[in-house]
């Protein structure tokens, strides 16, 4: 079934799909891990692809930047295709000093100044979750690979030029990872639809540091990350 920003049909997109923010990492994905590989949407240069990784069926496609964003690829990914396990695959800033660059964290959670919950009406303030089946396996996946990582909460954040620049060390103060623009929207949705999501994250720059990798190596490096990602598949 087709939408406004998809036009795969029944059966294109796979049960599990990886979730880069970036339409070109998607389609690097494709053409560097995949088998077998079928495009299945490109409205908006959206590009979503579906393929094999050892025999196992998968799909990939961007989201574009930001909660709006993923919050509408995530929805109908969940409800109009049927997804089962979304998996974001995506940069990060780190806010914590033992975290550097090319470093991956697993979000275990993500916290957020963003108003997407709103829409639920909670009594309440809800707390985005990971899937536990999905951390715990990427977890083991990392460790068997001697790949480290590093567990906890990340910040998903409307806000990318802050007006007040170091409001970050508040979040760090409480023990937050890295901050990126996604994953919250991704959980919140995972949990109201009772589906596993997760977010696995390279650290692109440090706002500790200062240290930063290039565009075009966010666009085509990660390995590590794309790695355990697609042994979840």
């Amino acid at each position: 079934m087709s939408t406004p920003h998809n036009e795969a049909k029944n059966n294109d997109i796979k049960e599990t799909i990886l979730l880069p923010g970036d339409p070109l990492r998607a389609k690097f994905i494709a053409e560097n891990f995949l088998t077998d590989v079928k495009k299945f949407n490109e409205i908006r240069n959206m590009y979503g692809f579906s393929g094999k990784y050892k025999g196992k069926d998968v799909s990939v496609m961007g989201t574009g930047m930001g909660i709006p964003s993923i919050g509408i690829y995530a929805w109908e990914l969940i409800n109009n295709y049927n997804v089962k396990n979304l998996i974001r695959v995506g940069s990060c800033g780190s806010y914590q000093e033992n975290i550097d660059i090319n470093d991956i964290i697993l979000a275990q959670g993500a916290s957020t100044n963003s108003n997407f919950i709103s829409q639920f009406n909670l009594p309440g303030t809800f707390s985005a979750i990971s899937s536990f089946e999905l951390l715990s396996k990427a977890k083991n996946i990392a460790d068997n690979k001697n790949i480290k990582v590093n567990v906890g909460n990340i910040l998903s954040s409307d806000i990318f030029y802050n007006d007040y620049p170091e409001v970050w060390k508040k979040w760090a103060e409480m023990g937050i990872l890295g901050v990126e623009m996604e994953t919250y929207a991704l959980y919140v949705l995972a949990s109201k639809y009772n589906v596993d999501a997760l977010g696995i994250l390279t650290v692109s720059d440090s706002l500790v540091t200062k240290k930063e990798i290039s565009a075009k190596e966010r666009e085509n490096s990660f390995t590590n990350m794309i790695e355990i990602a697609l042994e979840l598949a």
